[in-house]
């Protein structure tokens, strides 16, 4: 079924539920597909495109040996690189460009019910209990008492399923609702990250809300390939770099603005199935296919993709988003000497906001970290 696919890689996340991105390559002087899975909330099976790999050169390689959590990181490490190299880097402002506050930033929650207890009760201890102005949930359950500790849930009507069509849904809900705000900047992030409120804001600030901006990073080593359907019998290639949800990315309100034909309403289910990809990856196609716009790659934002290890605690305060996951029952999350030991706080997630916020009453008092 898979033809001239690249290396696989498997990684296994904590939590139940899949979440599916399937992606159609189409390459008409080849005639070639590659089907590219990625479950990013819980036992996910991803599968990287890299070009000029055999598929059973793939299955013999280092991803499939013993060693496998060390050669995946390794190789992870390695197309970080990869990616690194083979852009520019983007001429960065040195300093503010415009003057905003966490109030100007719309920080969208994507959660399942199933999760509200596992991974939103633990969000709701540690940073979002610093920004519940600003941080809107978006579930697909009622939860009387997740609704009691914040008056953002909003409950999207949407399938429980993590499929395309979902995913997409509730995207499509979190754009209106950001558009019907008087916010400056659209921040999606899932139910797996930590969101360094402060960081986000600094790093916000360099750009003008009114400009076309979007920023994150990529999961891929290279622009993602699709097929685009124009009509019941007409389609044609198109390539995008994306910002995976799973780290988190931003959209400015100037932007956003311009994405409304596409993505207003009912417009964002539509595209996502014009083209058969998932949330993430339709608001990379909007913006980048259709309008134009280039993706500003930021590694201050972090998924459960990459080797969280090698982040050090030193730069935690400089980062924007954290995540963490579990790969052949191991932890994938920062290492870090912290408030809690790792069996108490597994995904250092408490840990990290002690550090950030000593003063969090249920933070151990004259603990060194």
């Amino acid at each position: 079924m898979f033809k001239n696919c690249g290396r696989k890689f498997v990684l296994s996340v904590v939590g139940a539920t899949l979440t599916c991105l399937l992606v159609l390559v189409v390459d008409h002087q080849q005639n070639r597909q590659v089907l590219e899975v990625e479950d990013r909330d819980s036992q996910p099976v991803i599968s990287h495109l890299l070009t000029g790999s055999n598929p059973v050169e793939s299955e013999g390689s280092d991803a499939q040996d013993p060693n496998t959590f060390s050669a995946y990181f390794n190789q992870l490490t390695r197309v970080r690189r990869d990616v690194d190299q083979e852009s520019p880097p983007t001429k960065k402002p040195t300093g503010p460009v415009e003057e905003i506050g966490a109030s100007d930033v719309f920080i969208a929650v994507k959660t399942t019910r199933k999760f509200h207890r596992s991974r939103m009760d633990l969000l709701m201890d540690t940073w979002i209990s610093r920004n519940k102005e600003q941080t809107f949930i978006f579930t697909d359950g009622e939860d009387e008492e997740l609704q009691k500790k914040t008056k953002n849930l909003i409950s999207t009507n949407c399938s429980a399923a993590h499929s395309r069509q979902a995913l997409s849904c509730k995207m499509a809900v979190e754009y209106d609702k950001f558009i019907e705000s008087d916010k400056k900047w659209f921040c999606h992030v899932d139910d797996d990250n930590y969101v360094n409120v402060r960081t986000l804001v600094k790093l916000l600030s360099r750009y003008q809300h009114t400009e076309d901006i979007y920023i994150g990073k990529p999961s891929l080593d290279r622009p993602i390939q699709a097929t685009e359907r124009i009509s019941e019998n007409n389609m044609r290639p198109v390539h995008f770099w994306f910002a995976t949800g799973g780290a988190g990315f931003c959209v400015s309100r100037g932007l956003a603005l311009k994405m409304s034909p596409w993505a207003s309403g009912g417009n964002f289910m539509n595209t996502a199935e014009k083209i058969r990809l998932p949330d993430d990856c339709t608001i990379g196609y909007i913006i980048e296919s259709v309008l134009g716009v280039k993706l500003i790659r930021s590694n201050l934002f972090h998924s459960h993709l990459e080797n969280l290890h090698q982040v050090p605690q030193s730069e935690i305060p400089n980062q924007v988003t954290l995540s963490y996951g579990m790969f052949e029952n191991k932890i994938n999350a920062i290492l870090m000497k912290g408030a809690f030991s790792i069996e108490d706080d597994p995904s250092r997630f408490r840990s990290i906001h002690c550090l950030l916020y000593p003063d969090t009453p249920w933070c151990p008092q004259n603990k060194i970290y």
